[in-house]
């Protein structure tokens, strides 16, 4: 591509977290048998009137406020007309020429790119269309109606890398604003990429091609990259871009054309005359603000200057929500933020499991506490403190009685020490010889024979102080 510029506008479907759908009563949760989250709303029967769900519409302003949109006080809704078998209105509502929220932004921390925001509209979600059961297609209209926003990019973005970022990002402000639970697999969070190039230099853009509904910001990579060079290959070729909509075929690694692109005019898209406009007030709108959680770079960015953790430690307590609360609520029970974020690191984070916005963590934030307390105390030490962590996964219990029933009560009887550390000199008489004469190293290896005898348990700066005064350091 050294003769061609990559050129990406995304656009992203973020379902909503309402516990309805955005015009009826439906239930909006996943998994449920096929076609029994429906009523004559959502399945479009003769009659049946839309009324617009109130905390849709206070969640979509939410998210489009966190990137930097323009609220504004009267939008409308659309009828986007087309014929498929998962919409069965033959008709999506949607927002056309007056979205409730247009020019924010979005930017990307390792990119380095301010990526323009040129709209976000509220839609109904279609439903799904199942194929290859028996040779048939079936449909399942248990998501049709479901609340999404529309996150629409201007083509700022240059790279399948900065997509990638850009996906990242906006799917974890989505995530700790409580509006979406960014489950890729599951179809909350969906992108459709616009890819075109141009030579390099060039202001024009090229002709685009919309790769549709790819589910993993791994694929949405590797697709970019491939339409890029496929695109790259038809014009060294001699031949036209074809203005499509196309597949990503993650088994063979390829895109491939599913249909042209439409344009606006061949939805015929005409205000919903069921629905009135939708009017949103500077009080609505204050009070959504005041509401809204910290976003996950103000967080970053906090506990690096409030609690002094290094960058890369602050990004790995932001991972998800509910690892960043479970690290603020332990770090306010110990009061060492440092501490605590390094055993959550070292330790707790390889046992968390996240699904959308839940997290299984394996001890509570008091657990944690107390267990770094035992280490402040002295009666435990820092090894040993790894042990009672991993005795109190999945418990109740308390620190202090894990260490009461295991005997881990850290030594640090200086008589006791002693007698240890003077039988171990005797039995290793050859490294004390070469510790005494310079060797520093060798201060390593007595430590850790008493650590062995001990099991771990004599207290460390004990062991230190005994070891020199016996060897006369």
């Amino acid at each position: 591509m050294a003769s061609y510029e990559t050129v990406i506008g995304l656009e992203v479907h973020a379902q909503l977290l309402t516990r309805t759908k955005v015009f009826c009563a439906c239930s909006t949760a996943f998994g449920a048998p096929p076609n029994t989250h429906v009523c004559p709303v959502c399945l479009g029967l003769p009659g049946a009137l839309p009324v617009l769900n109130g905390d849709a519409v206070a969640l979509a302003v939410r998210a489009a406020l966190a990137v930097g949109c323009s609220i504004r006080a009267a939008s409308r809704f659309a009828r986007k007309n087309y014929f498929y078998p998962d919409l069965p209105k033959g008709y999506q509502i949607s927002q056309f020429d007056e979205p409730f929220a247009e020019h924010g932004h979005v930017d990307l921390e390792a990119a380095g790119r301010h990526v323009r925001i040129l709209r976000v509209h509220m839609e109904e979600d279609a439903g799904k269309n199942i194929h290859g059961r028996g040779g048939d297609s079936i449909v399942d209209l248990n998501r049709a109606g479901t609340p999404l926003v529309e996150i629409v990019s201007e083509p700022d973005l240059r790279s399948a890398n900065e997509a990638a970022e850009y996906l990242r990002t906006l799917r974890d402000i989505l995530l700790f604003l409580g509006v979406n639970d960014g489950n890729l697999e599951e179809g909350s969070f969906r992108c459709d990429a616009n890819v075109s190039i141009r030579p390099v230099g060039e202001e024009k853009l090229g002709t685009r091609v919309e790769l549709k509904n790819i589910n993993s910001f791994r694929f949405v990579e590797k697709a970019i990259e491939h339409e890029a060079a496929r695109q790259e290959a038809v014009l060294t070729a001699g031949g036209r871009i074809t203005q499509e909509t196309r597949g990503w075929d993650e088994k063979k690694g390829t895109t491939f054309s599913l249909r042209s692109k439409e344009e606006a005019q061949d939805y015929r898209y005409f205000p919903d005359p069921d629905l009135p406009p939708l009017a949103i007030d500077e009080v609505f709108v204050a009070r959504v603000r005041a509401e809204s959680p910290e976003l996950p770079r103000d967080k970053r960015a906090r506990f690096a200057a409030e609690l002094h953790l290094t960058p890369y430690a602050a990004e790995v307590m932001t991972q998800h929500p509910r690892v960043a609360a479970f690290f603020e609520e332990a770090s306010m029970l110990h009061g060492d933020a440092v501490r605590v974020a390094n055993f959550v690191q070292s330790e707790v984070l390889r046992d968390v499991t996240t699904h959308g916005l839940t997290a299984n963590l394996p001890i509570s934030a008091r657990q944690l506490a107390d267990v770094l307390a035992l280490v402040d105390a002295g009666k435990i030490s820092g090894k040993q403190a790894k042990e009672v962590y991993a005795k109190l996964r999945g418990t109740g219990a308390s620190a202090a009685d894990v260490v009461a029933e295991a005997g881990m009560a850290v030594v640090s009887d200086a008589g006791a020490i002693e007698a240890l550390v003077r039988r171990i000199v005797e039995a290793n008489p050859r490294q004390a010889e070469q510790l005494k004469a310079g060797k520093a190293t060798l201060f390593g290896f007595f430590v850790g024979q008493v650590m062995k005898e001990t099991k771990g348990s004599a207290s460390p700066q004990v062991v230190n102080d005994v070891l020199k005064r016996v060897l006369g350091l």
